[in-house]
C-alpha cells in the first residue's frame, strides 16, 4: 500500500475539483429522473428542461474525465501495483472530497 500515497495524494487532489461535475449529476438526477419517479422532490424554479443543464454540463464532465483519466493512466504505468487494485482506491479518493465536503451540509 505504500506505493500507492502518490496516486492516493494526486487523486485526493482531483476530487477536490470534481466536486463541481459530481453535483452537477447529482443536480440533474434530482431535478430529473429521480423527480419523475418520486424519489425526490424537483426545484419549483427548475423549469427550463434539461437541454440548458446538458449543455452546461456536458463540457465539465468531458473536462474533468479527460484530466483525470491522462492523469491516471500516466501515473498507473509508474505505480507498481495490480489494476485490481490501483483503479479502486483511486476512485475512492477522487470521490472521497465530494463525500466530505457534502456530508458536513
Amino acid at each position: 500500500m505504500r506505493k500507492l500515497w502518490v496516486p492516493v495524494a494526486v487523486n485526493l487532489l482531483l476530487g477536490i475539483p470534481a466536486t463541481v461535475p459530481l453535483f452537477l449529476a447529482w443536480y440533474i438526477l434530482a431535478n430529473g429522473p429521480l423527480a419523475a419517479l418520486g424519489w425526490t422532490m424537483q426545484d419549483p424554479n427548475e423549469n427550463d428542461g434539461m437541454l440548458l443543464w446538458l449543455v452546461i454540463a456536458a463540457p465539465v464532465f468531458c473536462l474533468f474525465a479527460l484530466v483525470w483519466g491522462l492523469a491516471n493512466a500516466w501515473l498507473r504505468r509508474r505505480t507498481p501495483v495490480r489494476s485490481s487494485r490501483y483503479w479502486p482506491v483511486c476512485a475512492v479518493a477522487s470521490l472521497a472530497p465530494f463525500f466530505v465536503i457534502f456530508g458536513l451540509f
